[in-house]
């Protein structure tokens, strides 16, 4: 099930279920997700079309990782859910907890609705914020969650920008990153303050899940890369 690399081979609900651990309610859960992403990428564009094949690993998989990272949070915020990844997955998994909430932050209204019907779905325990993260963190209501995540939102540099006013004293930050994820560590060390460890990714060789903690910017530094 996991080869050489350490990469887990995962084909469908019967594979996360033995790499994941998780109950059949929960794969039940994850199949009705499965089945209205399906359904809405015919008329709106969720996720690249020639990721679908490999959803359960692609996407499902590569989000529920994070969870075993951050065991205990209760309040989690995940920034540009997009299609949910991986916040609602994430969500789903820690549908049983009463203490945990997931917020997810996207500002495309179509996306929002579809993170709408699957929450409703699945019974996930989730707030959908539909506006962009530099509003939510102007906002009167601005969180201080457990764990921040995102996936493929922008380079580090600015994925920390965008992160920072989410961030307490015990706050820690889980995004997922591809090959340049140390490149793009190292390109932030130019303007933010923070402690940091790659943890190799579960769904790939080549990438990897980038903690932070302790983030805030760096005295003396400008505004962060674009």
């Amino acid at each position: 099930m996991v080869n050489a690399e350490g990469v887990a081979t995962i084909s469908g609900p019967l594979d996360f279920a033995e790499v994941v651990k998780v109950p059949r309610e929960t794969i039940h859960r994850l199949i009705r997700y499965a089945e209205l992403l399906a359904h809405w990428q015919k008329r709106t564009n969720l996720v690249a079309p020639s990721t679908l094949s490999a959803l359960w690993s692609r996407h499902f998989a590569d989000s529920a990782q994070l969870r075993g990272l951050a065991p205990k949070a209760r309040l989690w915020l995940d920034l540009g859910s997009g299609a949910g990844f991986p916040g609602l997955v994430v969500a789903i998994l820690e549908a049983g907890r009463p203490d945990f909430r997931m917020h997810l932050v996207e500002s495309n209204q179509k996306k929002c609705a579809f993170l709408a019907e699957v929450a409703r779905a699945t019974t996930a325990p989730v707030d959908i914020h539909a506006m962009r993260i530099e509003d939510l963190a102007q906002s009167a209501h601005r969180l201080v969650p457990d764990v921040v995540s995102a996936r493929a939102l922008a380079p580090s540099p600015r994925l920390f920008e965008l992160a920072a006013p989410f961030f307490g004293p015990r706050t820690r930050g889980l995004f997922l990153k591809g090959r340049e994820a140390e490149a793009e560590i190292e390109t932030a060390r130019r303007y933010w303050e923070f402690s940091s460890r790659l943890v190799p990714s579960l769904t790939s060789a080549s990438s990897h899940i980038v903690e932070v903690t302790g983030l805030r910017p760096r005295a003396g530094a400008g505004a962060s890369a674009p």
